[in-house]
């Protein structure tokens, strides 16, 4: 009977969860609307023109690919430093490369993330999704990730995903975004077993061709802070 109550509690919270977010999401797709006379290279342009100011404003140092594995694939967080994917437009910051271990070849598991995000386009400090605020805090997202040969996929837990419900309405599903998938191939997913141990954190940038649904069909990047943990 305690299960029973408590699993229509957490139905009834996702419900209602997924009204509110479907409301932010509105209201994020309204500020993100460009101008009907804009073509896609303006999008893309006005897109770039975005992550370069931010940049510049965060006092961000931005490193190429062959410096970041020169220094075994570790970003200087005191320099602030980024590493930039010329091939996906990403950029990414290892805060912390985390305990346990990568996700071999040929595996799948269960990872659970927190994390923040932010529309570089519209309002770069302020947040737009995230499971660290309100309500929210008590659910943590859940994603099945595979390593195939070295390529990442993944999908949301849609009974378990802020980010998934957040953006159900743009047609996304509960694929994981190609910009979340992308830091496993430097960072190690665990989970603590000591008091110093810490699980991975990483910031990015996240171009609109990498990200999420709304984000694609909107053309903005975002600003992610996410930390990845292993699941049970």
């Amino acid at each position: 009977m305690k299960r029973q109550t408590e699993y229509k509690h957490k139905e009834q919270y996702m419900k209602t969860l997924t009204r509110i977010l479907f409301l932010l999401t509105v209201v994020a797709i309204g500020f993100s609307s460009c101008d009907d006379n804009d073509t896609y290279a303006d999008q893309l342009k006005r897109e770039s023109n975005a992550i370069n100011e931010f940049i510049k404003n965060k006092k961000i140092k931005v490193i190429s690919e062959s410096e970041f594995y020169a220094k075994d694939s570790v970003t200087d967080t005191a320099a602030n430093e980024y590493v930039y994917f010329s091939n996906t437009g990403i950029y990414m910051q290892i805060v912390n490369k985390g305990c346990g271990e990568k996700i071999k070849k040929g595996e799948t598991t269960r990872v659970l993330c927190r994390y923040d995000e932010y529309n570089i386009l519209d309002n770069p400090d302020t947040i737009q999704t995230s499971n660290n605020v309100l309500y929210y805090q008590a659910i943590v997202d859940k994603m099945t990730v595979t390593n195939t040969s070295g390529t990442f996929t993944g999908y949301f837990d849609s009974s378990s995903s802020v980010m998934q419900k957040s953006y159900a309405s743009s047609g996304s599903g509960t694929a994981v975004p190609s910009g979340w998938l992308m830091p496993f191939a430097f960072i190690n997913i665990g989970r603590p077993t000591t008091a110093t141990e810490q699980i991975a954190k990483v910031k990015l940038i996240v171009p609109s061709t990498q990200g999420q649904a709304n984000a694609s069909a909107s053309v903005y990047p975002c600003f992610y802070v996410i930390t990845y943990q292993r699941g049970r």
